[in-house]
C-alpha cells in the first residue's frame, strides 16, 4: 500500500519541455513511474523520447486525461505561470496536483488552493520536492535510489531533511515520502498524509519533520493525540534560528514565544511523540519504536 501514488498512477507532466521538466522527467520514468505525457500547448502534437521512451506532448491537461487517463500532474512551469497551470489542472479534474515550482506569490497560491478545493483536487506543495511512493512511483524530485519500499510513512515541510531521513532509514524503508513544502499557504498538510497513514495498513509508524514558524506542528500534535493511533516521531528543524528572522522556508518566521522549536516540540512531546534534537537522532528514535513494537 502506499498514499496518494502507487504504480497505478498515470502522470502528466505540466512543462515537460523546460530544461527542469525533462530533466525530472527522465528521473521520474527511470524510477518506474508511468509518465505518460506532458503539457506545453505550443508543442502539442509532439513526442518526447526518453531512452527508449517516447512521451506525448499534449496541448492541455484536459486533452492529456481524455488520452491516457493521467491523475496525477507534476506542475514544473516558472512561478508566473504556475497559478494559470494549477487552475487548469484542477479544472480539468485531476485528482492530484504537485506543485514544484518555487517563488510562487501568496496571492497566486492563494487564488489555485481556493480552486482546487472547490473542484475536488488535491495539491502537494508548492515550493516541495513532490512525494514517491518506493519502487511504485515517484511525482516530483525527490532521489528515489536512496531507500527502498518499507513501513514507515513519512511527511516533512523540508526537501532535504526528507531525503535525509530517506537515506538514514533506508534499511527499513517506507511506503511513502510526502514533502508537503514550507510555504505559507500550503495544499495537503501533516495532518492531511497523518491521517492517510494512519489509514494505510502498511505503514507502521509515521515520521514528521516539521520547522519553526507557523502552528502546523502544534495543530499535527492535537491530531495526533485525537486520531492516530500508530507510534509518530518527529524532527522540528530551527532549534538554533533567532527569534524575528525568516530562516528558509517562507513560513518559517518565528513571532515572539509561537512558532519556535521549542514549543513545537514541547506540544509534539505532550501527545506522546518522540521528538529527535538530530536527524540521526531522530532515525535511531524510529529504530528503537519499531524494535520496540515488534
Amino acid at each position: 500500500m502506499a498514499i496518494y501514488l502507487t504504480k497505478e498512477s498515470k502522470v502528466l507532466v505540466q512543462g515537460m519541455t523546460g530544461a527542469e521538466g525533462m530533466k525530472h522527467t527522465r528521473r521520474m520514468l527511470a524510477a518506474g513511474t508511468d509518465v505518460v505525457g506532458g503539457v506545453n500547448p505550443r508543442k502539442a502534437g509532439r513526442t518526447v523520447d526518453f531512452d527508449d521512451r517516447a512521451v506525448p506532448v499534449f496541448g492541455s491537461v484536459a486533452e492529456g486525461m481524455r488520452a491516457t487517463g493521467a491523475d496525477v500532474s507534476v506542475v514544473f512551469v516558472p512561478p508566473a505561470f504556475a497559478k494559470a497551470a494549477v487552475i487548469e489542472a484542477a479544472d480539468a479534474g485531476i485528482p492530484l496536483a504537485v506543485v514544484i515550482t518555487e517563488g510562487i506569490p501568496v496571492h497566486d497560491a492563494v487564488a489555485f488552493h481556493a480552486r482546487a478545493r472547490r473542484k475536488g483536487t488535491r495539491v502537494i506543495g508548492p515550493n516541495c520536492p513532490g512525494l514517491i511512493s518506493p519502487g511504485q512511483s515517484n511525482a516530483g524530485i525527490i532521489p528515489a535510489d536512496i531507500t527502498k519500499p518499507g513501513r514507515i510513512g513519512l511527511v516533512s515541510k523540508s526537501g532535504t531533511l526528507t531525503y535525509q531521513l530517506m537515506y538514514e532509514l533506508r534499511d527499513i524503508g517506507f511506503t511513502t515520502c510526502v514533502g508537503i513544502g514550507g510555504d505559507p499557504v500550503i495544499g495537503t498538510t501533516h495532518i492531511d498524509c497523518l491521517e492517510a497513514f494512519e489509514n494505510d495498513p502498511e505503514t507502521e509508524l509515521v515520521v514528521l519533520i516539521g520547522e519553526i514558524g507557523g502552528d502546523a506542528e502544534e495543530r499535527a500534535a492535537a491530531y495526533v493525540r485525537d486520531h492516530v493511533t500508530k507510534p509518530v516521531v518527529a524532527y522540528i528543524a530551527g532549534f538554533t534560528a533567532p527569534e524575528g528572522k525568516t530562516m528558509g522556508h517562507a513560513g518559517a518566521i518565528v513571532s515572539g514565544s509561537s512558532g519556535t522549536a521549542r514549543a513545537k516540540k514541547e506540544a509534539l512531546e505532550a501527545v506522546g511523540v518522540r521528538v529527535g534534537a538530530t536527524p540521526t537522532e531522530t532515525a535511531r528514535l524510529v529504530l528503537d519504536r519499531l524494535e520496540a513494537e515488534s
